[in-house]
C-alpha cells in the first residue's frame, strides 16, 4: 500500500464527505494553534457551528480526528519517497534517496507546523494505525531495495534478509521517529549521511 491517507479507524459514515473534511481542516487548525492535548471535541464543534453530536455522527473519538491528520501527514512522506526513488540509479543511490527524504520531510514538518509533528508523536508513542501502517509501509520500501541491491551485486547476501531489515530500521529510529528525531535535530544533516554511509557500508558484498 502506497498511501495511508484511507486510514479509516474511529471514522463513521460515508467515506468521502465535504463536513469530514470540514472537521478535519478546523481540527488541524486548532491543533496548530493550541496543541492536540487541549483541544477537546467540543472546541472543534465550537469553531465548526457544528454540534458536538454531529461531529461523532463523522468520528467516535478525538483521536479518530488525529488518526486522519497524522495519516495525511505520513502519506505526504511517503509520497516524496516514492518520487524520489523514481529517479533512483541504483539501489545505493535508493537507499541514500530513501533515508534522506524521510528525514528530510520530517524535520520539515517539525520546523513547519511543531503542533502537528506533536500528533505525529502521539500517534508514534501510542502506536496508532496510522504510525503503525506508515512504518509497515517503510519497511516494505527498504526490503525492496535491499532485495535489488542483492540482486545487482551491490548488496551481500549472507544476512538474512528480515534480519538486515529489521536493524536497518532500528539504526534509522532516532532520525524517523518523532519523538527522537527532535533531539536529533542539531546533528542534521551530517548525522543522517554519517548513518546511511554506515548502513552502506555494512551491506557490502
Amino acid at each position: 500500500m502506497n498511501d495511508i491517507s484511507d486510514i479509516t479507524t474511529g471514522i463513521r459514515g460515508p467515506v468521502e464527505t465535504y463536513k469530514r473534511d470540514q472537521i478535519v481542516d478546523a481540527a488541524k487548525e486548532h491543533f496548530s494553534l493550541y496543541g492536540y492535548a487541549k483541544t477537546t471535541v467540543s472546541d472543534l464543534a465550537k469553531a465548526i457551528g457544528f454540534s458536538k453530536g454531529y461531529i461523532y455522527k463523522f468520528f467516535e473519538s478525538k483521536q479518530a480526528i488525529g488518526e486522519a491528520i497524522c495519516a495525511s501527514c505520513l502519506g505526504a512522506i511517503l509520497a516524496a519517497v516514492e518520487e524520489s526513488l523514481a529517479d533512483g540509479t541504483s539501489a545505493t543511490d535508493k537507499f541514500r534517496r530513501f533515508f534522506k527524504t524521510i528525514v528530510d520531510n520530517s524535520a520539515e514538518l517539525f520546523f513547519a507546523d511543531r503542533k502537528l509533528y506533536d500528533i505525529a508523536a502521539v500517534s508514534s508513542d501510542e502506536k496508532w494505525s496510522s504510525s503503525v501502517s506508515y512504518l509497515a509501509r517503510v519497511e516494505e520500501i527498504l526490503t525492496a531495495i535491499l532485495l535489488e541491491g542483492r540482486q545487482s551485486g551491490e548488496f551481500e547476501r549472507k544476512t538474512p534478509l528480515d534480519e538486515t531489515c529489521r536493524s536497518i530500521m532500528q539504526v534509522m529510529q532516532p532520525f524517523m521517529q518523532p519523538t527522537m528525531l527532535q533531539f536529533n535535530l542539531d546533528v542534521l544533516p551530517d548525522g543522517q549521511t554519517a548513518v546511511s554511509n554506515l548502513v552502506l557500508r555494512s551491506l557490502a558484498p
